[in-house]
């Protein structure tokens, strides 16, 4: 049997290549609007950031997503992010 490549995305914080499932995906929509993408599949630009709290909070105090995705980034989607980080983490 094949080996599947397993697919490998960069935290935009933290520049560390880690596998996609252990990443979240930020995306921009073609519609302006800022979504956390926890099927990694939906359509737009996105920016990846590891599962942990103190990379989300480095992200949201840089700012670093709202240069990346080119949008002002609302609070509510950190709060969403650190909440998808915490399940995920519960569960490894």
């Amino acid at each position: 049997m094949k080996m599947r490549k397993t697919p490998m995305r960069t935290c935009v914080v933290t520049k560390e290549k880690c596998e996609k499932r252990d990443l979240l995906r930020i995306v921009r929509t073609p519609n302006g609007e800022v979504i956390v993408d926890p099927t990694g599949k939906a359509n737009g630009r996105g920016a990846y950031l590891k599962r942990s709290e103190n990379v989300i909070n480095q992200a949201e105090k840089s700012k670093i997503l709202e240069r990346v995705l080119e949008v002002a980034i609302p609070a509510k989607v950190y709060e969403e992010a650190r909440k998808l980080g915490e399940k995920r983490n519960d569960n490894t």
